[in-house]
């Protein structure tokens, strides 16, 4: 009787070990695949050196033996920043590479496009790489998670600066014509709050197929406004800094996070017209040598030196696409030999105060069934010299699932 019980306890033991390994499609004992969209072409093409990143990323990572033993398979394609072609890209990726899930593909337009196919197939979408809010949707769409601070957070944190440092100040607002700007624009003005309507005295809004937005800024002085907020993307970020100082105009400029890379829009601007800026950060500035001795960064730093020497530390787009393929790869090791899709999703959504090497120290990943908001701190920062310079505590721009 009791060699019966152990017997059968044995061999019910063994069939949960093996029942433990379940596989959709892209995923085998050798093998993850995960498709990524990215603009290595066209007007935000700046962006492409964060898929090559995370290539490289992967790359090492397969080099270590892989996740779980499984080598990543990272397929990775230009939609030129094109809607329609991330549409015909998604369909690749899904129906003939068959991968596991898209991760990182970049930009709000691209990704609005690609939403409701990827949530009717049912394959994550996982960290978008854009802040618009409406990727943490969990309720409509429970197949897609962003990753960075959502674009109404960040300007919710400019408002409250503003009115704490400048309640009088008259702003002239600049925004990209699509989800990214106007997001940005919704946040400054619910920040602001009733005085919105009295503060803000002109917004401008740019198409991202235009050359130059020069007439824009013209036009934005002639109102005497002595605030600028420029929620601009990397390649009208610095047309905006060259304009505003072509035109000597002072005013108290505020540019958002992801038009604020050193290497990608200062340094093309030109440092010496840039000095003052004002943005919002939650990554360390791999330009900055106060991180040279910060234990992540000395990792970051090893990575480029072998895997990515071509890269520019003082790219934001090369910390952020660090550190967005480091949280893949938690995800992955979360979910074990379980590599089915709604696991996938399921991990992604249970990460617990989880630190890559390249995030602010105190700013944190943290994610729930009700939470797809996966960063939601970030620090306000002042451009000094050739670099950022962070002041002020972290702050906490939650936003309610």
């Amino acid at each position: 009787m009791t060699f019966t019980v152990a017997a059968a306890l044995s061999a019910a033991l063994g069939g949960t070990a093996f029942a433990q390994k379940k596989y959709d499609t892209g995923a085998s004992d050798t093998e993850i695949k995960i498709g990524n969209i990215m603009p290595y072409s066209g007007p935000a093409s700046a962006y492409g050196v964060i898929g090559k990143m995370e290539e490289a990323y992967f790359k090492m990572i397969n080099d270590q033996g892989g996740i779980n033993g499984r080598k990543i398979n990272y397929i990775t394609y230009d939609d030129g920043y094109s809607p329609p072609k991330a549409v015909e890209q998604a369909r690749k990726l899904v129906e003939s590479d068959e991968v596991l899930f898209i991760a990182s593909s970049l930009g709000t337009p691209s990704n609005s496009a690609i939403q409701k196919y990827m949530n009717a197939k049912k394959v994550p979408q996982l960290f978008v790489a854009t802040g618009a809010t409406k990727f943490g949707d969990y309720k409509d769409f429970p197949w897609t998670m962003g990753w960075q601070p959502a674009y109404q957070s960040e300007s919710r944190i400019y408002a409250a600066y503003l009115l704490r440092e400048k309640p009088d100040a008259k702003i002239a607002v600049m925004y990209q014509n699509d989800d990214f700007g106007k997001d940005m624009l919704k946040g400054l003005k619910d920040g602001l709050g009733a005085k919105a309507a009295s503060m803000i005295v002109a917004e401008e809004s740019y198409e991202v197929s235009e050359p130059t937005i020069e007439s824009h800024i013209v036009k934005l002085k002639s109102t005497n406004a002595d605030t600028f907020v420029s929620f601009t993307t990397p390649k009208f970020a610095a047309q905006a800094i060259k304009k505003v100082a072509e035109l000597s105009w002072k005013p108290t400029f505020i540019q958002s996070n992801v038009g604020a890379s050193v290497g990608g829009v200062m340094k093309p601007a030109g440092y010496e017209i840039a000095q003052g800026i004002l943005s919002a950060n939650y990554a360390k500035d791999g330009a900055d040598s106060s991180w040279d001795n910060d234990e992540g960064m000395k990792k970051f730093y090893a990575f480029l030196a072998k895997y990515a020497p071509t890269m520019d530390r003082s790219d934001g787009s090369v910390v952020y696409g660090y550190g967005q393929a480091q949280t893949i790869v938690q995800v992955l090791k979360q979910a074990g030999d379980n590599l089915t899709r709604a696991n996938i999703m399921k991990e992604a959504a249970n990460l617990k105060e989880f630190a890559p090497d390249t995030l602010l120290p105190g700013v944190t990943i943290s994610t729930s069934a009700t939470d797809f908001y996966p960063i939601e701190q970030l620090q306000m920062q002042r451009f000094k010299g050739e670099k950022w310079e962070l002041f002020g505590p972290i702050i906490a721009g939650k936003i309610d699932g």
